[in-house]
């Protein structure tokens, strides 16, 4: 089986048995707590658990994405072909960590793996943890899999949201609203903790802000 064969296997037999009680926050960081369940064999299981950690949603536009690192060549030329067309449309831009804690082989039938697993997530009351049937030689295109639609499902109420409060809006120079408050929280953790100044930097940089702020940017050295 090729390896797009493999991976479209894998998305089309990963189940979400549980999904989360809530979505992804709007104005804050989300943790989603995981269990995915692959067959080994008959009637034995591995159980994978973890928690993905998603960063508060971010608006941003093409243009601010072109000076994102990590997308894949052919992303990479889609987002700058968007850019060429539409430089200032806003976007939501989710980013993701994923941190697996421990996996376990069980030696029990699937349904009796769920119960027991769905009977945990009652006693601990936690809204944010999921349920989720996998591919074991793929689990983590399962894990990503859960990841989209997760996304998906929260996106509609992000982005009212966001609208709600005019966040969406840009100003002259096509940088969202949302963008510049995030500027001026990073300001602020720069002022109390010095070491954050190249993070502030990478933001300014990538919305092509840098020379509008420089002489604000100096002046924390200043301080410091």
């Amino acid at each position: 089986m090729e390896r797009d064969d493999k991976i479209r296997y894998a998305v089309e037999r990963t189940e979400l048995i549980r999904p989360p009680k809530q979505n992804l926050a709007t104005f804050g960081a989300t943790t989603i707590r995981y269990y995915l369940i692959t067959e080994l064999a008959e009637g034995i299981n591995a159980v994978r658990e973890g928690n993905v950690f998603a960063e508060r949603p971010r608006i941003v536009t093409p243009a601010y994405l072109i000076n994102v690192e990590g997308f894949s060549e052919q992303a990479g030329e889609y987002i700058r072909m968007m850019a060429r067309d539409h430089p200032h449309e806003p976007g939501v831009f989710y980013r993701y960590r994923n941190e697996p804690n421990e996996m376990n082989v069980v030696a029990e039938p699937l349904n009796e793996v769920i119960g027991k697993l769905s009977a945990h997530i009652d006693e601990q009351r936690n809204p944010l943890s999921a349920i989720v049937k996998g591919v074991e030689e793929l689990w983590d295109v399962s894990l990503l899999t859960f990841i989209y639609h997760l996304t998906v499902s929260s996106l509609s109420a992000n982005v009212a949201d966001f609208r709600g409060r005019g966040w969406l809006e840009m100003d002259s120079g096509g940088v969202p609203r949302d963008a510049r408050n995030h500027i001026e929280a990073l300001f602020g953790q720069v002022l109390e903790n010095i070491s954050r100044a190249s993070e502030l930097v990478m933001e300014l940089n990538r919305w092509g802000l840098f020379r509008e702020y420089q002489d604000r940017f100096f002046a924390l050295f200043r301080k410091s």
